[in-house]
């Protein structure tokens, strides 16, 4: 099509903000339109007493994406955050068994794989060069595209490798991992990933074993400020470029003239008429909320047969002194790994009735970053995977009281980290304690069925099965963001920003 004079983006979170100012960066007049009164959209934050929560993501990750973003912005990473590398990357604690260490660096991860099973040494360097190589195959061919073409199929780097290409996607990503490693606490570390990608290791792709060249080849680091300091760097890139971002003004419907987009309408009554339509918030709202079922792409019919991926228990907490048994980052993993899955995907069993996984994630960004707490005290945010579920409430952070389910998934939790990590007096050096629960995501983000992380990459939602990032029904209507290509997660963001340009200019 040709370039358009206006566009409205919905949605201030990553994706809407790098949509924003790559469409301005190009001469576009762009409203960036964010219902909550700041931006960020998931990338948000709570203070409490001098500690600073982030609520959203927290490792930093494929850098080449920040890199690329930036430099179509025409500035830098260097220029816009200051990276700090995490070593060790994480710590991890097996249910009864000592803490692990992962070093940065595939030698010393190398070493310590093979000092927890012989053999596995070797093994992991198969296994990474296997991840570097799908990696750059992913970044090169299917990341940044449109899929609006076969082109990406047919290169010879794909031709060259489709077989070992179409065993990954049948393959998944638990057996491809068991049947390399025999060591409980090695397997969890290869297949945790799955979970960032809101899924289960036994139906994600072995595809995305790549996730292990991202944090043990090219390491963890931590953008000081935490991803609050990514949302400043594109909300002033975007406003350095003529972005006009309004804050607290809800979208309740696109506009549609003769099957095309032309603008938006408000809460308020209020209409803002545009060329293009870009939603960077959530597909199913977009689609079920914001459209009429005429102009709609994807129908409930569709979506009932969608995996929303993981919802999440979120546990803020100010702790009074130092915390040396966790590191920035600490995965706690629990022997009964399958059943973690289970509860979360399946529902709840006798043993588990809270329905909540007992193999969480811990991040204490004061380990790096003196700004997220108060001198001589801890911050931490705890993730707990429970079922994509409003039902099961929301917490405390926003609407000052947590439903009854999310105090228990709460308590049991902080119990959990008091004795595996062995802090005995960890719940009474508590001083500050808020939470969310996936009824707060579907309210706060209108994330569809309140899930925290966006659609499971599992095999059918993956790559082009995934979707499309422009309107079947709708002209000059785009998507972006993580419920849409390429996937979850900020550096996916970002890429889906760039893509929509692409599919824009053709």
């Amino acid at each position: 099509m040709t370039q358009p004079q206006s566009a409205v983006v919905i949605g201030a979170g990553v994706a809407g903000l790098a949509t924003a100012g790559l469409l301005a960066r190009r001469g576009c007049e762009v409203t960036l339109l964010e219902k909550n009164e700041h931006v960020g959209g998931r990338v948000d934050e709570i203070t409490v007493d001098g500690f600073r929560f982030e609520v959203g993501p927290s490792w930093y990750l494929m850098p080449e994406a920040f890199s690329r973003f930036y430099e179509l912005m025409g500035t830098s990473t260097e220029k816009e955050l200051d990276l700090v590398l995490l070593d060790p990357g994480y710590r991890v604690y097996p249910e009864g068994q000592d803490f692990i260490d992962v070093p940065f660096g595939e030698d010393a991860v190398v070493e310590l794989f093979e000092s927890l099973e012989e053999g596995a040494g070797e093994k992991l360097k198969e296994y990474l060069r296997s991840a570097e190589e799908v990696y750059q195959i992913a970044l090169d061919r299917f990341l940044y595209t449109t899929f609006s073409s076969l082109r990406p199929f047919f290169h010879r780097d794909v031709i060259r490798n489709v077989l070992r290409l179409v065993g990954l996607l049948v393959v998944s990503l638990r057996r491809f991992v068991d049947k390399r490693f025999r060591d409980r606490r090695l397997r969890q570390i290869l297949q945790y990933p799955a979970v960032f990608l809101s899924s289960r290791p036994a139906k994600t792709p072995s595809m995305y074993h790549l996730m292990s060249h991202t944090d043990i080849t090219l390491g963890v680091r931590y953008p000081q400020g935490g991803f609050s300091s990514v949302i400043h760097s594109l909300e002033r890139l975007a406003r350095d470029n003529g972005v006009r971002i309004e804050c607290g003004k809800e979208v309740t419907a696109i506009e549609v003239d003769d099957g095309r987009a032309c603008g938006v309408r408000l809460r308020d009554g209020h209409t803002l008429p545009a060329d293009i339509v870009v939603s960077a918030g959530d597909l199913h709202h977009t689609e079920t909320s914001l459209l009429p079922q005429k102009w709609r792409s994807y129908d409930e019919k569709y979506f009932g047969r969608r995996d929303p991926g993981l919802g999440v228990v979120l546990a803020l907490i100010g702790v009074r002194g130092e915390l040396p048994e966790l590191a920035h980052h600490t995965l706690m993993f629990s022997a009964e790994w399958e059943e973690d899955f289970h509860v979360v995907y399946d529902g709840p069993i006798a043993s588990r009735p809270t329905g909540a996984s007992r193999s969480i994630y811990i991040c204490k960004p004061s380990a790096t970053d003196e700004s997220v707490a108060p001198a001589g005290h801890e911050n931490l945010f705890v993730l707990i995977p429970v079922a994509p579920d409003p039902d099961l409430g929301g917490g405390d952070a926003y609407t000052g009281q947590a439903s009854e389910a999310v105090e228990q998934i709460l308590d049991q939790t902080i119990e959990q980290i008091s004795q595996w990590a062995g802090i005995e007096d960890l719940g009474e050096r508590i001083v500050v304690k808020r939470s969310l629960g996936p009824a707060d995501f579907a309210q706060r983000y209108f994330s569809w069925s309140g899930g925290a992380i966006g659609p499971a990459h599992t095999l059918a939602q993956s790559a082009f099965l995934r979707g499309k990032n422009v309107s079947s029904k709708v002209e000059g209507l785009y998507y972006a963001g993580q419920t849409t290509v390429p996937g979850v997660g900020v550096p996916m963001c970002l890429i889906s920003a760039e893509n929509v340009l692409t599919r824009i200019e053709g």
